[in-house]
C-alpha cells in the first residue's frame, strides 16, 4: 500500500470531490482516480459513493479514514522532528570549556543566546583544562570546546583561533608597582606561579613565549593546578603570574592586576573540535559564537 495513495484518499475524502481533490494535490483528475482504484482493490473495498455532484465515503470508507488519519498526523510530526533534528533545532550539545575561558564575557553571552535560540537542545557542560577536554573531543564524550590552544594537539582535532586576549600580571597586593601599566621584563627575576604545561598547556605556552619575546626565561616558582589556586598563591606573595584579561573579575583578596606595555604579550581563545564533526548543534553554536566574536572585534 502507498502511502501516496492514503494521501490522495486523505485529500478526496476531505474535499467530497475528485476535481476539488486533484486542484488541491496539483495533479490532474484521471490519474487521481487510477490510484484511487488501484487502492479500492488492494483493500478489497469500495471506499467511496460515487455521484455526479461529488463523492461521499462509504461505511468502510469511513472507517478507513478514521484509521489512517493519525498516521498521517504521525508521518507529519515526524517529518517535521526529522528536519528539526537536521537543523540542529533538537537533540544535544556536549560543550567543553577551561576555567579561564569562561570568563571571557563571549563564552557566556554565546551560550545564553544559544540557549535562547534553541530552547529544545539539551546543554550538556564540562568544565576541564584544555588538554582534558582534547582528549575527551577524541573519546567522542563531548561536542566542541573552549579552549586556550596549546602549541601541539592531535591531527584529529582542529582548533580555530577566536580571539588573542591580552596576558596582564597578577601581583601580590604589595608588590611595589606604581604605575598602572609595566614592561613584563620587569619580571625578569621574579618566581612565576604557572599551571604545569601537562595540566595548562596553552596558558603554560604563552607565559613562557611571551617572557622569552621579551629577552628572559621565566624562573618558574609554585605550580598549581587551576586559575584560582594560582591567584591564592600569588595573594599569598608567592610569587607573579600572567594570566588572561578577563581573570582581573575574581575578585581575589590581596591581589591587584596590571596591564603590560608589551602588546605581544597574548594567549590565544578556541574553538576544538573533530575535523570529522557532524552534530549539527554543535555547528551551529560554533556559527553563533563566531558571530558574537565579529561583533564585538
Amino acid at each position: 500500500m502507498e502511502l501516496r495513495n492514503i494521501q490522495y484518499f486523505i485529500a478526496i475524502a476531505e474535499e467530497q470531490s475528485f476535481s476539488k481533490a486533484a486542484l488541491r494535490l496539483g495533479i490532474s483528475q484521471p490519474p487521481l482516480s487510477m490510484q484511487i482504484k488501484k487502492l479500492e482493490r488492494e483493500i478489497g473495498v469500495e471506499l467511496f459513493y460515487r455521484y455526479s455532484h461529488g463523492v461521499a465515503l462509504t461505511p468502510a470508507g469511513e472507517t478507513f479514514l478514521k484509521m489512517v488519519l493519525p498516521v498521517q498526523n504521525q508521518l507529519k510530526n515526524a517529518v517535521k522532528l526529522t528536519q528539526s533534528t537536521a537543523n540542529g533545532e533538537l537533540g544535544e550539545l556536549r560543550l567543553g570549556f577551561t576555567g579561564t575561558s569562561i570568563l571571557n564575557s563571549l563564552i557566556p553571552t554565546a551560550i545564553q543566546a544559544f540557549q535562547q535560540q534553541y530552547p529544545q537542545v539539551n546543554l550538556v557542560l564540562k568544565e576541564a583544562n584544555s588538554l582534558i577536554l582534547i582528549e575527551s573531543l577524541l573519546n567522542n564524550e563531548l561536542d566542541i570546546a573552549i579552549v586556550r590552544p596549546p602549541a601541539q594537539y592531535p591531527k584529529a582535532i582542529t582548533i580555530r583561533n577566536l580571539i588573542d586576549e591580552k596576558l596582564i600580571a597578577a601581583l601580590p597586593i604589595q608588590y611595589p608597582a606604581e604605575d598602572e601599566v609595566i614592561d613584563l621584563a620587569e619580571f625578569k627575576y621574579e618566581s612565576f606561579i604557572v599551571s604545569p604545561p601537562e595540566v595548562s598547556a596553552g596558558l603554560y605556552a604563552a607565559i613562557l613565549n611571551s617572557c622569552q619575546q621579551h629577552g628572559f626565561t621565566p624562573k618558574i616558582g609554585q605550580q598549581a593546578p587551576q586559575i584560582v589556586s594560582i591567584l591564592s598563591l600569588v595573594a599569598a606573595n608567592l610569587g607573579i603570574s600572567l594570566v588572561p584579561e578577563s581573570t582581573q573579575q575574581l575578585k581575589i583578596e590581596g591581589i591587584k592586576y596590571k596591564y603590560l606595555k608589551n602588546k605581544t604579550a597574548t594567549i590565544g581563545l578556541g574553538i576544538a573540535f573533530k575535523a570529522d564533526l557532524h552534530s549539527q548543534p554543535a555547528i551551529n553554536f560554533s556559527s553563533l559564537l563566531n558571530s558574537i566574536v565579529r561583533q564585538h572585534h
